[in-house]
């Protein structure tokens, strides 16, 4: 493995040339057979959905039959390379009226994940959703019950989960070059939030976009041009996670898989709250977990975004090196493991471990594991059964920044903050009359 920072992009095409093996189990059932096609809708034609179109159909076995989308102006390159695809703007019409279909992608704004995917699981599909699984906690919890009781195959789509680093990190972490981890920091550059309050406008909406679709489950309001659609939702409390959602089911992904993480004990943030519209940009958040096999008997996990980064008792660790963008420092009882994303983990003090050889873990193919898993061959690597608890603890550290200086305790089994009942309004939303979906 090379040592140099590897782009996302380049590590997707890496993915996309690796074998199909799994390091987690989740049986398949109610699949295709293996010598058959899987027929398969995506919800959303651009953007991420339409990386996730073409990374699923480099799959021979797989057809895409039918789009939602929106906004009809998106859906152009997807008619251009699927000439046959037939396209929806209502994704509710889509699982009306296409009855042969055995799984589908949602690559969607955060805030439509659970609806759909829950619509579709409901009609029997085999579903890959995007992360963040869903926007509150309870769609997650709701996403993965069902997922079970139908026994589906479901894969978060984390890609990193199957990409050779992180699978390397889980390995070295389980395999105890630096004992038992007892703290993690995990962070990102990224600033998807806002502290501007919402324009006080109203703009035309465009001839192309059903503003009332795109909306959804969420609170109708008016149209503002470039404030929502395409790409600005992510820093909107009804819409998107800000960067923690994004970016924290990809980086605490391999912390939770590596020290086989449950529900944590408490939540604390420090840092910036979100405003009455936007996600806060400088977050900083510290979970408590339980001991596990991998673990001290408890484990502090802090989180930093935006300009936040660990002190400089832990950049000392790192000696004359500086914090990449993203990543992640393990601080155990005989080392430390520094993990930039998508980058090759060191290990320090350099001196100690100058004779340790990392073992290198081959990765997979994320997506054509999906595809394999509804044709009855292997399994997915991040099913719902993990990813959904995953979504869960990221969403509670979201959550967290609404309430900053507040140390909240959760019962992961009843859902509920308990020191602190205002906190529990945001465990689940009210969806917008006329867009109720059963079960959630």
């Amino acid at each position: 493995m090379t040592s140099s920072r590897i782009s996302r992009r380049s590590a997707l095409k890496q993915m996309a040339a690796a074998s199909l093996a799994a390091p987690m189990v989740f049986r398949a059932h109610a699949t295709a057979a293996p010598s058959e096609t899987v027929y398969h809708a995506s919800f959303g034609a651009n953007g991420m959905a339409l990386a996730d179109i073409g990374s699923l159909t480099r799959s021979k076995n797989l057809k895409l039959v039918a789009v939602a989308e929106v906004d009809l102006n998106r859906a152009a390159e997807v008619k251009k390379r699927f000439p046959g695809v037939k396209v929806y703007q209502d994704w509710r019409e889509l699982l009306d009226k296409e009855k042969n279909l055995n799984s589908a992608n949602i690559s969607t704004p955060d805030h439509m994940h659970a609806p759909i995917t829950m619509r579709a699981m409901q009609q029997g599909l085999h579903v890959y959703t995007q992360k963040p699984l869903t926007q509150t906690i309870y769609e997650a919890r709701q996403l993965t019950r069902v997922a079970a009781e139908k026994k589906l195959v479901t894969q978060m789509g984390i890609q990193i989960h199957s990409h050779e680093v992180h699978r390397t990190v889980v390995a070295t972490i389980q395999a105890g070059a630096i004992g038992k981890v007892k703290e993690v920091h995990s962070w990102s550059g990224k600033q998807w939030g806002d502290r501007n309050p919402c324009p006080k406008r109203k703009d035309p909406v465009p001839a192309n976009l059903n503003w009332d679709f795109w909306l959804g489950v969420a609170a109708e309001r008016p149209f503002i041009a470039g404030y929502y659609h395409p790409g600005e939702w992510r820093k909107r409390l009804d819409f998107g996670t800000g960067t923690f959602g994004d970016m924290g089911c990809h980086i605490l992904d391999p912390v939770f898989t590596a020290l086989a993480l449950t529900a944590p004990k408490s939540v604390l943030s420090t840092g910036d709250a979100p405003n009455a519209d936007n996600w806060g940009l400088d977050v900083q958040v510290e979970y408590v977990f339980p001991q596990t096999k991998y673990t001290t008997e408890t484990l502090t996990l802090n989180w930093y975004n935006g300009h936040r980064r660990p002190g400089n008792d832990v950049k000392a660790l790192l000696g004359k090196r500086n914090f990449h963008d993203q990543g992640s420092i393990y601080i155990g009882t005989k080392g430390v493991l520094y993990s930039p994303y998508i980058a090759a983990p060191i290990l320090l003090p350099a001196d100690q471990f100058a004779d340790y050889k990392i073992a290198n873990v081959p990765g997979n193919d994320h997506y054509l594991q999906f595809v394999e898993a509804c044709r009855g061959n292997g399994q997915t690597s991040a099913p719902f059964s993990y990813s959904g608890p995953l979504t869960e603890s990221v969403l509670l550290g979201c959550l967290s920044t609404r309430f900053p200086t507040t140390r909240l305790t959760w019962d992961a089994a009843k859902l509920q903050v308990t020191n602190e009942k205002k906190a529990n309004d945001f465990v689940r939303r009210k969806y917008r009359k006329g867009w109720e979906v059963e079960g959630l």
